[in-house]
């Protein structure tokens, strides 16, 4: 249960005076619809209205505060003309402007005779000085009301900053002191104000400099942020541990089957991670381990012999992916090895209905398949195994930590192996998968070509066309990805139809597209005959981005590659260069580019090293969106900067680690204060893992 302090907090904010179910809606766009969500919607700048000059010294589009004496009101003498406003002081005259007034507001605001304080944009027009719409109006002898520092926060199309602004002094007021759940000593080293003291200092900035990520009440509310989040991971990974798990030995003759069957040597990398995965399985607690590894660097064999592992010591193991078309991929790739081993293998997908589908259950039910390959339909109802005593899930970022318990909760003490392909800068990886052990495959296989990446403005179009018809005569296959699947009348971007449509009309036939609005039969279709050659060039949407490989393919081109993010970039050159034949890849922009995409580009032409492109997408876009969506599956932080607090993140791991070797029930009075950090930041979840919780 929440702590009763904290109810306060957790009211929707249409508690507000003011703000009604459509000011919650808009609200709703930017944060989520509790007061404490206000509290952490911090000021992105200022507005100083702290410059006060008299009106003939007042600055053309400066902000002023004046005080002037209202002379006279001035009716517009036709419609469309604006309503004036008359002040002076001893040094001239100010119009204050405005357009649909509400003449009665402005004669009770602004009465003729008296002194009043003015503020806004000053504008010099047609030799007078003036004012339109002013952003304060107060009489002189309520100066006090005006504020003179002014927070100006991010907003959404319909809500203005005075209504937000409104809101969150609202919400502040439900701010209230707490138990202390930080190390004294390390408050005191810091100069760190207490939590409430810093909530309300980070929504009153005084200067440019308040609003810094390293001011202290940032560097506060960041850090109780941080700590709350590996707090939680380290309670998570402690329950995991103590769920009790089964010795998975093996006698090693599958693994060792499968190695003489390979036309390769495995990496020094993947052998290592091999290693570390079978110490794991040898443990009576459960495996919770990430395997990471670049494009091309091997990851399905690293986990084929992991199961091969759990199938030698007689339980079952499924691997689980986030689309269709991977899911199949990774089938094809298995199957046939597990053939000549002699082990029954299955697929499962929401598609498959009927007999094939009860064929399937009643398989895995009754133990004959070993190893099932599918999607997010392995963990429904209705599917039963008979032992899973290893599941493998397949670029992790795109399901979730619910969805990876479910799915290791279809049996008991089931080891769990999580893949991804994207490469995750190592902050990102402490907060998304602190609960789990990591292995990094950081090696190529050897043979694989560096891909030689080129970039080009959308303008030499008709090169680049040229440039596939020789590409076409030398027997290549060509990937060209599009940002969008059709036409948008709100960017002027070309879909991946209409591209598709211009190349058919040069190059015929040999030309198709798919994306992911298609049916899973229609893009299964298209894949097939891209990967038996029939089609020569396949216009793409990013539903190509994870997993497919299809070795002939050797040309990537994507278009407005300034729209897209850099580990998104990395990971579709990655489908290209899988053959013994040199690859290429080609980067269209649209002219000019901005900085950031500029650098983008230039990164993607000087490295092809994935987890040094994932730190500079850290850099350059920031944690949220870093893997190309922020409904990633990465806890979304609205305090912390990942990039800016990386070294707060290392301290709080540290401080989690510790506070609960010290307290393992969060019993003492920290440990208390720290169960309300752990409601405050939402990990309810994390509290029910304590024995007293």
């Amino acid at each position: 249960m929440r702590p009763e302090i904290l109810f306060p907090l957790f009211k929707d904010v249409t508690v507000l005076p003011g703000v009604g179910k459509r000011t919650a809606a808009l609200i709703e766009k930017i944060t989520d619809p509790h007061l404490v969500d206000l509290c952490w919607h911090l000021p992105a700048s200022l507005i100083d209205r702290r410059y006060r000059p008299h009106i003939a010294d007042a600055r053309d589009g400066d902000i002023a505060t004046l005080e002037v004496h209202v002379d006279d009101h001035f009716k517009a003498p036709r419609k469309g003309l604006p309503y004036k406003v008359r002040c002076s002081d001893h040094t001239g005259y100010l119009t204050l402007v405005f357009f649909h007034p509400h003449v009665d507001y402005l004669q009770k605001t602004l009465p003729i005779g008296e002194d009043v304080i003015i503020s806004g944009r000053v504008d010099h027009y047609q030799g007078e000085i003036q004012i339109a719409h002013p952003d304060h109006m107060v009489l002189a002898k309520d100066a006090d009301r005006l504020p003179l520092v002014e927070p100006v926060y991010p907003l959404t199309q319909g809500l203005s900053n005075k209504v937000l602004s409104h809101a969150i002094e609202g919400a502040l007021e439900s701010v209230v002191p707490l138990a202390e759940w930080l190390d004294d000593a390390h408050v005191a080293r810091e100069k760190w104000p207490a939590w409430h003291e810093a909530v309300n200092a980070a929504h009153h900035p005084e200067s440019e400099n308040d609003l810094e990520p390293h001011h202290p009440a940032r560097t506060r509310l960041a850090y109780d942020e941080l700590l709350a989040n590996q707090l939680a991971l380290a309670l998570m990974r402690r329950h995991m541990r103590k769920q009790k798990g089964r010795v998975f030995e093996g006698d090693g003759t599958l693994t060792d089957k499968l190695l003489s069957l390979l036309p390769y040597t495995l990496t020094a990398a993947q052998t290592r991670s091999i290693d570390e995965i079978v110490a794991d399985m040898a443990q009576p607690e459960r495996m919770m381990r990430l395997l990471q590894g670049d494009v091309g660097s091997g990851k399905t064999v690293v986990a084929l012999m992991a199961m091969l592992r759990v199938i030698e010591s007689g339980s079952q193991a499924a691997i689980m992916a986030p689309t269709e078309i991977l899911a199949h991929q990774h089938y094809n790739y298995i199957a046939p090895l597990c053939g000549q081993l002699g082990i029954q293998c299955a697929r499962l997908t929401g598609r498959d209905k009927g007999k094939i589908r009860e064929e399937v259950l009643t398989n895995l039910a009754d133990g004959t398949t070993k190893i099932v390959v599918g999607t997010h339909a392995l963990f429904q109802e209705g599917v039963t195994f008979h032992d899973l005593g290893l599941a493998v899930i397949d670029e992790q970022h795109r399901f979730g930590v619910h969805q990876r318990l479910a799915l290791s909760g279809k049996s008991g003490a089931t080891d769990v192996l999580v893949m991804t392909a994207t490469p995750i800068p190592r902050t990102l990886t402490l907060t998304a998968y602190g609960d789990m052990d990591v292995s990094r495959l950081d090696e190529k296989p050897p043979g694989r070509k560096p891909v030689t990446t080129r970039a080009m403005p959308l303008e030499r179009l008709g090169d680049v066309v040229e440039g596939l018809r020789r590409a076409l005569k030398d027997g290549d296959q060509i990937y060209w990805v599009c940002p969008l699947v059709e036409e948008s009348d709100v960017m002027a971007l070309t879909s991946a139809e209409e591209r598709s449509k211009h190349l058919r009309e040069i190059f015929g036939d040999q030309v198709a597209h798919v994306h992911g609005r298609m049916s899973p039969n229609e893009k299964d279709k298209v894949m097939q005959d891209f990967q038996a050659g029939a089609i020569r060039i396949l216009v793409a949407t990013t539903v190509i981005e994870v997993g497919v490989d299809v070795p002939q393919a050797n040309i990537m081109v994507i278009e407005h590659a300034e729209r897209f993010g850099l580990s998104q970039l990395h990971q579709l050159r990655g489908r290209v260069g899988r053959g013994d034949d040199h690859a290429s890849c080609l980067l269209l922009y649209q002219s000019p580019l901005n900085d950031v995409a500029l650098a983008r580009i230039n990164i993607m032409r000087e490295t092809d090293d994935g987890f040094r492109i994932a730190e500079e997408d850290l850099r350059l876009r920031g944690a949220g969106d870093v893997l190309g969506t922020r409904q990633s599956g990465l806890p979304v932080f609205r305090l912390a900067d990942l990039e800016k607090h990386a070294a707060l993140l290392q301290t709080a791991r540290d401080d989690a680690v510790l506070i609960l070797n010290k307290d393992p029930d969060l019993e003492s009075p920290r440990g208390q204060a720290l169960r309300t950090l752990l409601y405050l930041f939402e990990r309810d979840e994390a509290v029910q893992f304590l024995r007293a919780g």
